[in-house]
C-alpha cells in the first residue's frame, strides 16, 4: 500500500507566526450549544470563524505573493500543486546561512524539490524566527535552469531577510516556481520516489495561504 506522509505544521488558535504578522483567531461563530434554537434542540453543529494572515504555518506562495500581474491562488492548475515527482535535497547553510544545493538540473526539472535542513526542530520556540537558512544565488539559479516545479524548504523564508530585494521570491515566482515555506519531517522522506500535495483554496485574489502539505510515498518506498 502507498503510505502519506504529513510534512505540515498544525494550525492553532493564537499560535506564533512570523514576525510583525498578527496572530490568528480560530475559533466559532457558532459554537454546538449555541446553534441548537436554530435546530429546535435536536441537532447542534459547530460553525467555524477564522481570522487569519494567509502567510501561516506551512503555506504556498503564488507568484501574486510578490508580482502583480503573476497567477494567484485561483490561477494555479492543480497539477502544478498535487501530484508532484518530489526530491528531497539536503541543505547544509554556510556561515553567512546561505544554502547551496547540488544535483544535476534533469533531476530537478518539473519537481517538487524539497530541502531538508532540520531547521523546523526549532518549531514552537522563539529562536524558530532568527534570522535562519536561506536560498543563494547559485541554488536560484540552479532551480530555475532546471525548470522546478515547486521548491519548498523546512524553514520560514527563502530569502535573506537582510536583503529587502527578496531576490529568491522575486526570481522563483516570476520563473512560475512556486513556494512552500515552514515545511516539516522532511526526515521522513526518502531522497525520491514518491509524490508531492500542497493544495491551497482557490481564492481570487489570493496570494498565499496554508496548506496541508504531504507525500504520498511509493508501495515499494521506505524511508
Amino acid at each position: 500500500m502507498k503510505r502519506m506522509v504529513d510534512l505540515s505544521h498544525p494550525l492553532a488558535d493564537g499560535m506564533a507566526v512570523f514576525p510583525g504578522l498578527p496572530r490568528p483567531r480560530i475559533g466559532a461563530f457558532l459554537s454546538h450549544q449555541e446553534s441548537r434554537p436554530h435546530y429546535q434542540d435536536r441537532a447542534e453543529f459547530h460553525l467555524a470563524w477564522l481570522e487569519m494572515p494567509g502567510s501561516l504555518g506551512t503555506y504556498l506562495d503564488s507568484p501574486f505573493h510578490r508580482h502583480r500581474t503573476g497567477a494567484d491562488l485561483s490561477g494555479l492548475d492543480l497539477d502544478r500543486l498535487a501530484g508532484l515527482p518530489g526530491v528531497v535535497l539536503e541543505g547544509r547553510p554556510a556561515a553567512d546561512r546561505s544554502l547551496t544545493i547540488q544535483a544535476p538540473a534533469r533531476d530537478l526539472a518539473g519537481r517538487a524539490v524539497l530541502i531538508r535542513t532540520g531547521w523546523d526542530r526549532r518549531w514552537g520556540r522563539e529562536e524558530y524566527w532568527q534570522p535562519g537558512p536561506y536560498l543563494s544565488p547559485a541554488t536560484l539559479d540552479l532551480l530555475i535552469a532546471a525548470r522546478a516545479g515547486l521548491v519548498g524548504v523546512d524553514f520560514s523564508n527563502v530569502d535573506d531577510l537582510g536583503d529587502p530585494a527578496r531576490p529568491a521570491h522575486t526570481r522563483l515566482l516570476a520563473e512560475g516556481i512556486l513556494i512552500v515555506e515552514n515545511l516539516t519531517r522532511l526526515d521522513l522522506l526518502p531522497d525520491g520516489g514518491f509524490r508531492f500535495f500542497a493544495v491551497p483554496p482557490r481564492i481570487v485574489g489570493g496570494s498565499s495561504f496554508p496548506v496541508r502539505a504531504f507525500a504520498e510515498l511509493e508501495a515499494e518506498t521506505s524511508p
